[in-house]
């Protein structure tokens, strides 16, 4: 049970905001009920007099505090529904084909429901990641030098208007060579300390960042401005690697990551980000340190902006840089979740 003052007021004051940034850094067990919550709970909050604070579910649960039913703090902090997941794996056994309002009958599942969950999932609707998967399948096609109109009808596009509207309002212009089209991948991956974006392109992992981070969708934005890119939800190797080692990562069982990974910076980033992915794990930094690291050790204010301009999170271990005091500086993942890596990381590594 945590047990310091300053960090316990701390912690309420989270509790109160519903932070998510601080979803897998602590739990509350509320005395009162004899419930256990996350962070981000959307009950009542407690008066601070009944709450203690736990830095893991299973000291709350040996402390006799059973799991919170709306909350459910026992699973990942946005686990996919039940219904959810059914639709995402109906649209995988057949990403060609049109879905309907009323094909959702078949799934037992409501409209309202598909729409509702799926825009809390994804940020779109289960029609709109439908058609986003059929048009990734005709970029697929036209990339490897199809016809445009085999790409249409292989993708399930009866309608070459229908076709070219899809396209355009994803891409622009309907491209008459494949040199003109670059797609990008992305997926949500779940983990105890919250939502990741990963994006990709076939062969590199080009972005992985906590969804919640300021400026996320800026980011984002530039990445496709600078590739010239669309990003369309599927689930490429490269994803799937990055996911299964941050599941091996978060359960203490890896900390060194094999996903290929692609830079995009300028040459001065590329080499702090370089120097970043040298610090050996468990170990920190100074910001003054990794300039001298890097032969150029009046470049403290660069290299700190070079730090905050990573889009590699954890791969590329930004949050093992720390302020020449010891305190632990800036994180665009939030403060509460570098603090976590590092102990995490100081746990790998003994």
């Amino acid at each position: 049970m945590i047990t310091n003052t300053q960090q316990i007021d701390k912690y309420y004051e989270m509790l109160v905001e519903k932070n998510s940034n601080y979803e897998g850094v602590f739990f509350v067990g509320v005395k009162t009920t004899g419930i256990m919550c996350r962070p981000t709970c959307p009950a009542k909050k407690p008066y601070k007099e009944n709450c203690e604070f736990f830095a893991t579910a299973k000291e709350a649960l040996l402390a006799s505090y059973r799991p919170c039913k709306r909350c459910q703090p026992l699973s990942n902090p946005t686990k996919m529904s039940s219904e959810v997941k059914l639709l995402v794996e109906a649209i995988e056994r057949n990403p060609e084909r049109k879905w309907t309002d009323k094909d959702f009958d078949e799934l037992s599942i409501s409209a309202n429901t598909a729409r509702r969950q799926f825009k809390k999932q994804f940020g779109m609707t289960f029609i709109e990641y439908a058609r986003s998967r059929r048009l990734g399948l005709a970029f697929k096609h036209i990339r490897n030098g199809d016809s445009i109109i085999n790409a249409q009808l292989d993708s399930g596009y009866d309608s070459s208007n229908g076709f070219r509207d899809a396209f355009s309002r994803t891409m622009g212009t309907v491209p008459n060579h494949s040199k003109q089209i670059t797609v990008l991948h992305c997926t949500w991956i779940e983990t105890i300390l919250g939502s990741m974006l990963a994006i990709a392109d076939e062969e590199h992992l080009l972005l992985l960042e906590f969804v919640d981070r300021k400026g996320l969708e800026n980011e984002i934005k530039k990445l496709r401005t600078r590739l010239n890119a669309t990003i369309l939800p599927e689930k490429v190797p490269v994803l799937e690697q990055i996911e299964e080692e941050l599941s091996l990562y978060f359960e203490g069982e890896l900390a060194e990551f094999k996903t290929p990974i692609r830079y995009l910076g300028s040459d001065f980033q590329q080499q702090v980000w370089n120097e970043l992915r040298r610090i050996p794990v468990g170990q920190t930094v100074s910001y003054k340190e990794l300039a001298e690291n890097i032969n150029n050790p009046s470049a403290c204010r660069a290299v700190a902006r070079a730090n905050g301009a990573n889009q590699l999170s954890i791969l590329v271990p930004c949050h093992r840089v720390i302020n020449s005091n010891g305190e632990l500086g800036g994180y665009g993942g939030g403060i509460a979740r570098k603090e976590w890596l590092i102990n995490h990381e100081n746990n790998l590594s003994s």
